[in-house]
Order: structure tokens, then sequence, then C-alpha cells
């Protein structure tokens, strides 16, 4: 099993630099302008790569009035026709291939989640580097397959999967000869209380399919993704906008730049610190290693007196004998004059 792999070049699984995707969605509000600028405020927070997604409201459902296809309660979406919300967020596929050249250009990755094959057969026109599967796609085994067929990379989400459907969507794309594959924890909540994130499944899910995974993270936090990343995530997904004040379908669970910025750093300082299995004195705690407890005479003595616990004491600095030898010297004599504040070493133990 491939434990990583490359988009365009760049390393992605456990000992690289996480991989952090900013998804624009439909946070440039029809505007072409605001989609470029969110390319190039997404470049200066520090995202490795920015996420489209590539539908039109006919690839996804149907123009019908019906019960079916309105939207219930329990989402910021409340009211409105499926139909509708689909034709608003969507990014018009013209504009993609001339955001993938900004992209370039600015030396971020741009790649996007398709929705049905005349999507994938789009962004392969597009040579995208990699592809998103959405969490409400992990059930669609055969556009998971068309997908894997490209034999691009691919990011899918597992929000609202169970073991079983995520067990499917593997096998379907392995068995399109793909391992180039990773998960992401999800939790389809827009947004998401970080009580329901359950972090904990990230490294069970690395463990049982033998994949890099990471986080696809609806929380308007930047704690829950360094969070991720301590436990092992190699990849954070955030939603990005220039401001959560312009109304939009993903404002109000996307975080702005400043924001995103400070998300990046504390994930780069969270990869710092974790670091290796490591027992060594690194190089900042050279200087630091004086200031350990050392053995040391602290009354003047005389040679052939004994060394007792009142004349020698585990004190700092750190220039004398290591404390585990107390018991070896108690008892035995000095060789020679010794003043005050002498770190005992063996030559004057006899």
């Amino acid at each position: 099993m491939k434990q990583e792999f490359k988009i365009n070049g760049r390393p992605i699984g456990p000992g690289h630099p996480t991989y952090i995707i900013a998804e624009m969605s439909g946070n440039h509000n029809q505007s072409l302008e605001r989609a470029v600028q969110i390319l190039e405020a997404a470049a200066q927070a520090g995202a490795d790569a920015v996420k489209l997604q590539t539908y039109t409201p006919d690839t996804l459902t149907i123009d019908c009035d019906n019960e079916y296809f309105q939207i219930g309660k329990g989402t910021v979406w409340q009211g409105r026709k499926l139909y509708d919300l689909y034709g608003e967020a969507s990014t018009p596929w013209e504009w993609q291939p001339q955001l993938k050249r900004i992209a370039d250009d600015l030396g971020v990755d741009l790649f996007s989640t398709p929705f049905d094959a005349t999507a994938v057969d789009f962004l392969e026109g597009m040579d995208v580097p990699a592809y998103k599967i959405a969490s409400f796609e992990v059930v669609d085994l055969a556009l998971l397959a068309r997908v894997a067929h490209t034999g691009k990379p691919i990011i899918m989400s597992t929000g609202m999967a169970n073991l079983e459907e995520i067990d499917d969507a593997v096998h379907a794309i392995r068995s399109q000869g793909n391992e180039q594959l990773a998960l992401l924890k999800c939790t389809s909540a827009y947004p998401t209380p970080p009580s329901e994130m359950n972090l904990r499944t990230i490294p069970h899910l690395a463990e049982r399919y033998q994949l890099p995974v990471g986080l696809s993270d609806h929380t308007l936090d930047i704690v829950v993704p360094v969070t991720a990343v301590a436990l092992g995530a190699c990849i954070i997904e955030k939603h990005f906008t220039l401001s959560r004040q312009e109304a939009g379908p993903d404002s109000t669970f996307s975080l702005e730049p400043h924001e995103f910025k400070a998300m990046v750093d504390a994930v780069r300082t969270t990869e710092a610190a974790l670091g290796k299995v490591n027992y060594e004195v690194t190089e900042s705690e050279i200087a630091s290693r004086v200031f350990r407890r050392s053995l040391f005479v602290v009354e003047d003595m005389q040679p052939g007196e004994v060394f007792t616990e009142q004349n020698v004491r585990s004190i700092r600095p750190g220039f004398g004998l290591a404390p585990k030898s107390l018991a070896d010297v108690l008892g035995r004599t000095a060789t020679c004059s010794v003043s005050r504040g002498t770190p005992l070493s063996w030559e004057i133990v006899d």
C-alpha cells in the first residue's frame, strides 16, 4: 500500500510538510475578479493549493419544486431550493482554465471537485494535478472509478460515511489501479461544532487503510486543524473567503485571510515542534547542561579526611561527578587538600 504520493512533485504523506488547501467554493459570489483576489490572498496566506468545484445545477440535481428538492432545517441553507443554491454557488466553467493559469503563476496548485463524468473530462482538458472527492459523492462508486481512471492523485473526504461505505469507495478507486489516494476526516455540518470533530478517527483511518490521512474542517477555529496535525494529519482543507461579512453560500464557515495565515503558521510551528523521537541533548540545550546538579566539596578538607554528607553535596552547577556517584564517594578519603567549592572528581578521591 502506498503511504505517500506526489502532487506536482510535492510529497504528500507522513514525514512531509502538511499540504494545506484553501477551498474557494462559492465565495467568489459570481465575480471572476473576486475569484482572482481569493487566489492571490490564499497564496499570500500560505496555501499550497486552491480548490474549486466543477458542476452546474443540472449536473448535480434537477429543477424541481417538490419537497424532496427543498432544503430543510439544520443547515445554513434552510428553505432554499437545491437547484437555485447550486446555481448561486457554482463556479463558471469558463473561468476555471484562467484561474489555473493564474494559480500556476502564483506557485499554487489548483484542482477541483468534479461531480459527474463531464466535469472529469473538462478538468482533464485543464490538466489538473489532482482531484478532490466531496463527502456527499463518496457513495457514487461509478464517479469514483471514473476519477481514478485518470491516474491522477485523489483526495477524498469521508463525511457522513460509515466504514463499509469508505471500504467500498477505497476499493472502487484501487480497482482502477490507482493507489494515489488520501482520505480526509470530515464532519459534514456547516459550520461544525468542535465537539463533533472526533479527530481521534485520523490515526485509525491511517492504520486501517495504510494511506495518508488529513482533515477537511468546517469549524471556525484554527485549534482543530492544528490538533489534527498533531494526530498525524498530512493534509488540511479549509474554506477561504476574503470576508465573512459578504453574504455568500459558504462565507459563514470560511476563514478570512488573516485567520488562514494564522492557521498555516500554527501548523508549521506544530510540525517543527513534533520533530522526531529523540533522547539526545539538542543544540539549544547544550548551554543549559552546566546548570544540572553535580557533586561538590562544600567544606575545606585535608588529605586523608573522610568524605561525608556534610562536606559533599549534590548542588548546581554541573562541573562535578554525577549525583549518582555519591554513594561510591561517601566513606572514602581525600587524596589532597580540597577547597570549599571544588567540583568533586575521582582524582581527589582515594
